[in-house]
């Protein structure tokens, strides 16, 4: 089970840190990714993270304002969110991939899913 938090309301050019925790035993050896759907909107691919933190990947959307991490130790990856725009405004949910995982946004590859928090960001 994963569970999303701190989201909220943000004016635009502000920063808004998310976290994503879990109890499973499997988060230490998983890949973990955040996805968005603003509305009317398809879900996107935010950004992802290797078991290790050594490799990650993000959207060019979010690229130099958005930064993935995760605390083994805690079974909880954060996204942390600068220069927030109005576009950014969404439900951000996290994800986990713990078989067969790349770093990558291929939805299909994520098993387990949060329910989601929400973004929004006031121009």
């Amino acid at each position: 089970q994963l569970q999303a938090y701190g989201g909220g309301l943000v004016q635009a050019g502000g920063s808004l840190r998310l976290s994503c925790a879990t109890s499973g035993r499997t988060f230490s050896s998983s890949v973990m990714g955040w996805f968005r759907q603003a509305p009317g909107k398809d879900r996107e691919f935010v950004t992802a993270i290797s078991w290790s933190a050594g490799s990650t990947s993000s959207a060019d959307s979010v690229k130099g304002r958005f930064t993935i991490s995760r605390d083994n130790a805690k079974n909880t990856v954060y996204l942390q969110m600068y220069n927030l725009k109005p576009e950014d405004t969404a439900i951000y949910y996290c994800a986990m991939c713990n078989y067969l995982c790349g770093v990558t946004g291929t939805e299909k590859q994520y098993r387990y899913w949060g329910q989601g928090t929400l973004v929004t960001v006031s121009s």
